[in-house]
């Protein structure tokens, strides 16, 4: 036994309903069949106008220029169908050519087949004229500015995929739906003179059997002219009836689906009855209704008992309304929910945020806006600082109470690692000792140390601040000790504060004016996380990204000499050489340097090299003699004096950088590669010559 599947049978569906409709035309149909077909005509005529007036947008119902097409071959294969019945059959009475156009042509008429004609006439006119042609209009206008629009939407989906808008997929989606609209709209152009033809040749089937059966009756059946008349005209009339009610619901459906306009105000797109009710429930528009009705039953010739209930009716229709809209306007009731002890949230076990600051329950007040939220400001403008300083908008930070401290300590982490923390006194000042208090100061206080710079301090009363600046103290209140020590905290790390969002963001600001940059470096040969990491060694070595085009720049140019990571930041430092000399020294002067000896200097860069990165290794006590050394000579020139800067070997300049930036922070280290051809220098002291004998010797290290 062969079946068919679901997709078979509608595969064969529709050529088996054209040979039905061919077969109408030229097989004769009994009386009781055509009466189905008929039924079926009407049926599928209502279910065309319901699910048009149901689509939300006119491409969802996109096949109903093919849907017209159909169903005017179906309606007049009927024609032909029922045109043979009435002219072969007649004679024997009205209900020969079935019951439907017996009763359109007795009922629906009251017999009178004058009236029906009449009626019909109208029907033909309601439709041609007004619905067809309107509806024709309205195709031809759309279908010409969709084809004209056409392009410009094409380069908006292009646009939008180029801006990573779109995804590609979303795109394909896009461009699909803008060619089925242009489809659908000159495919309703074309259909619309479907239906304008279908009414031409209603009319003409009309008169074809009005002349041919009034003949036929007269001559093959010896009837009367009255009787002839009265027979096949009422027939004919019948039967235009019969077709012209659905061809009448066809049209309008048509007109729904052209005239659509999709509205998403309110977010969501409606269907056509959703969207004339929600336009048409402003209040605004029922109470002059009310009172012009109320007006005109006022007047003596007019039927009152009508006019008057009628304007009753707007006005309660405007009150309701009026009352919905004020309902709508309140803000909604918030729902609260009873929490479900066995529901755990992420929030609750995971923190998305980078930067926290945790407070002891006895702090919890200095983030309190009823009490002004001290901390939250100080937080606010540190961040801000920092931003100002790297480059870029430092991530968001986090404040939050924490059971596992003391009342009065608080302490910050990054990345959930705890960087530092202290406790302080929320309800006292902190007098610091920055090193210009008067001897024999008499300020009392409980003794303690600076969190941020280690300086000894002590914490006062508030009444106090006044004595303790007289005596020469620096005094801050405990939201300014937690903020100093977080931006001092941060402020070294710039590199742990930098993502690939933050990378996003300063790409984005640059390609809106400088796209061709961008596109030099990313996100080929450079990836996303690959930027990231190069930005991060920049400010890892104190270079803010600030500025970010000439970095960019050096970027594109150093992809091209080379790609391994260590390599291209050499490159983009050398490059950067004036920004980063011009930080320590202004133009025109002399920067002060220190050298390695000759032989010290190679022994670093011939000596043993880490593995895993290729940099030098530094023997630990040659690293503390090095180290002393340079700290020992910033600190014989003062803190007034220029800062100095140690010129190595592009090779060993990393290694060094590392070992100063613990034992001597303000000495710059730079590669002779990045110092600027036209930069004037001073050769302070060279380190590890002959006469500085706490180094060991060179061949010592490399034996």
């Amino acid at each position: 036994m062969i079946s068919l599947t679901r997709p078979r049978l509608a595969t064969v569906a529709l050529p088996v309903g054209i040979l039905t409709l061919i077969c109408l035309m030229i097989v004769p149909v009994p009386a009781l069949l055509l009466d189905m077909f008929f039924v079926l005509n009407i049926a599928l005529s209502v279910a065309v106008l319901m699910a048009a007036m149901n689509a939300q947008k006119p491409l969802d119902f996109s096949s109903f220029p093919s849907v017209l097409l159909f169903a005017t071959l179906l309606r007049l294969s009927l024609n032909v169908a029922s045109t043979r019945v009435v002219l072969v059959h007649g004679h024997e009475g009205e209900a020969a050519a079935g019951h439907v156009i017996e009763a359109f042509g007795a009922f629906l008429v009251g017999g009178n087949f004058a009236v029906g004609l009449f009626v019909f006439l109208i029907l033909v006119i309601i439709n041609m004229v007004v619905i067809t042609k309107g509806a024709g209009r309205v195709s031809e206008v759309s279908a010409r500015f969709t084809l004209d629009a056409l392009p410009g939407k094409q380069m908006a989906i292009d646009a939008d995929l180029a801006a990573g808008i779109l995804t590609a997929d979303e795109a394909k989606a896009r461009r699909r739906e803008v060619a089925t609209e242009a489809d659908f709209y000159g495919a309703m152009d074309g259909s619309s003179k479907f239906v304008k033809g279908d009414a031409i040749a209603a009319l003409l089937i009309l008169a074809v059997n009005i002349i041919a059966g009034f003949c036929l009756g007269m001559i093959s059946h010896g009837l009367t002219a009255g009787e002839s008349a009265e027979v096949y005209v009422t027939l004919a009339v019948g039967d235009a009836l019969v077709a012209q009610v659905p061809a009448l619901l066809l049209s309008i459906a048509a007109a729904v689906i052209v005239t659509r306009v999709a509205d998403d105000r309110d977010g969501e797109d409606r269907d056509l009855s959703g969207q004339i009710g929600g336009q048409l429930a402003e209040p605004r528009t029922w109470l002059p209704v009310a009172a012009i009705l109320g007006a005109i039953g006022l007047i003596p010739a007019m039927p009152q008992t009508i006019f008057l209930p009628a304007a009753f009716g707007a006005l309660a229709l405007w009150r309701a309304l009026s009352k919905r809209a004020a309902t709508r306007a309140l803000p909604p009731v918030p729902v609260i929910e009873t929490p479900d002890p066995a529901r755990i949230n992420l929030s609750e076990v995971s923190d998305q945020t980078l930067v926290t600051i945790e407070l002891g329950y006895g702090l919890v007040h200095l983030v309190d806006e009823a009490r002004g939220a001290p901390l939250v400001g100080r937080i606010t403008g540190v961040r801000k600082q920092l931003s100002q300083a790297f480059g870029f908008v430092v991530p968001q930070f986090r404040v939050r109470d924490s059971l596992e401290l003391a009342p009065h300590d608080y302490r910050i982490l990054l990345g959930g690692v705890p960087l530092g923390g202290a406790s302080v006194r929320p309800e006292k000042i902190l007098a610091i000792d920055v090193g210009e208090v008067r001897e024999g100061h008499v300020l009392g206080g409980e003794e303690t140390r600076d969190p941020s710079f280690g300086c000894p301090a002590r914490w006062i009363d508030a009444a106090q601040r006044d004595l303790a600046i007289a005596e020469g103290f620096l005094t801050v209140d405990a939201s300014t000790v937690i903020a100093t020590q977080l931006n001092q905290l941060l402020g070294e790390r710039p590199g742990e504060l930098l993502g690939p969002d933050q990378v996003r963001a300063i790409l984005d600001a640059v390609k809106e004016h400088n796209a061709g940059l961008v596109e030099a470096i990313h996100p080929q040969p450079l990836s996303l996380a690959a930027l990231t990491r190069v930005l991060r060694a920049l400010l890892e070595d104190g270079i803010p990204i600030s500025h970010p085009l000439p970095i960019l720049a050096s970027l594109a140019d150093g992809v091209q000499i080379a790609a391994d990571h260590d390599r291209l930041v050499e490159l983009v430092r050398a490059d950067l050489g004036n920004l980063i000399v011009g930080r320590i020294c202004a133009p025109g002067e002399r920067l002060p340097v220190l050298t390695l000896d000759a032989q010290l200097e190679a022994a670093i860069v011939q000596g043993l090299s880490d593995p895993a990165t290729g940099q030098p290794l530094i023997e630990p006590d040659l690293a503390r003699n090095i180290g002393e050394h340079v700290a020992a000579l910033v600190a014989e020139r003062g803190p007034s004096a220029p800062p100095l800067a140690l010129i190595v070997q592009p090779r060993a300049r990393r290694a060094l950088a590392g070992l100063l930036k613990l034992r001597a922070p303000s000495c710059l280290v730079i590669s002779i590669a990045e110092l600027p051809a036209s930069q004037p220098i001073e050769v302070v002291a060279v380190i590890g010559a002959p006469a500085t004998p706490a180094l060991p010797q060179p061949e010592i290290l490399a034996a």
